[in-house]
């Protein structure tokens, strides 16, 4: 039982989404990656990028995020324009990114891992209700970031991010190459999530998975949203699916 730490719970009746992006355009460089994301997401839900290998999910979440060198278009998050803002204030508007590589410090113990990005904002669960979300973290605290199994790196990157207060979550294919009973553990913890009141975008190539705990799917393709999906229609629309997907 996560203390009262967490946030309340946020419910989709509220006015208006809690993330409007508009014409979202992003560069690596040269290269010309987003071509104008358009979508929203409400308090309380967790939505899913999803596309193939190179459709820019990936990039659409580091430029919410603001860690892509070039982009413009408007981000809205809870009524603030963020798209002129270092990541470091749109982190502390209560945002936090969780990278597909996770960003252990191989050098330094899970417990300074853990302990090492600051607090943000209020709001940020305890190291307890970490522990509580993460039985194994707390066993394996005295050992070396890189030491844990994929899975235990997901854990400790997840709970990392939600130690310093942030409430709307962005995370980069947390299932990749974990095994099943991970996945399971994974799903239940952003379920939970969900249930304390936490938004959540997740990107995700498996869409079965995505499906046992998303409210809509946005499908990305060459740097823009063609479709959403929601998920009570997922079914009715899964030869739809595998053609945007290549299954």
């Amino acid at each position: 039982m996560l203390t009262e730490a967490a946030p309340s719970p946020a419910t989709k009746a509220d006015t208006g989404p809690m993330l409007e992006v508009r014409g979202l355009e992003a560069w690596y460089g040269e290269s010309h990656v987003l071509h104008g994301i358009d979508f929203d997401v409400r308090a309380g839900e967790v939505v899913t990028l999803l596309g193939r290998n190179g459709a820019g999910k990936t990039t659409t979440l580091k430029s919410i995020m603001g860690v892509i060198g070039k982009r413009k278009g408007s981000v809205v998050l809870e009524g603030t324009e963020t798209i002129g803002l270092p990541s470091r204030a749109i982190a502390r508007l209560g945002m936090g990114y969780v990278p597909e590589e996770r960003g252990i410090y191989a050098s330094l113990s899970v417990e300074e891992n853990l302990m090492l990005p600051p607090k943000v904002r209020d709001g940020g669960l305890s190291v307890e209700d970490i522990f509580t979300l993460f039985p194994n973290i707390k066993e394996r605290l005295k050992s070396q970031g890189t030491k844990l199994s994929g899975g235990e790196q997901q854990m400790l990157a997840i709970g990392r991010i939600l130690r310093t207060g942030a409430h709307f979550l962005l995370l980069d294919e947390p299932t990749e190459g974990l095994a099943p009973v991970i996945i399971d553990q994974i799903g239940a913890t952003i379920r939970k999530l969900k249930q304390d009141g936490y938004t959540i975008i997740l990107v995700e190539q498996n869409f079965r998975f995505a499906a046992t705990v998303a409210d809509r799917h946005y499908v990305v393709e060459q740097g823009k949203v063609i479709d959403m999906i929601p998920n009570d229609q997922l079914d009715a629309n899964i030869d739809k699916l595998h053609g945007y997907l290549g299954v």
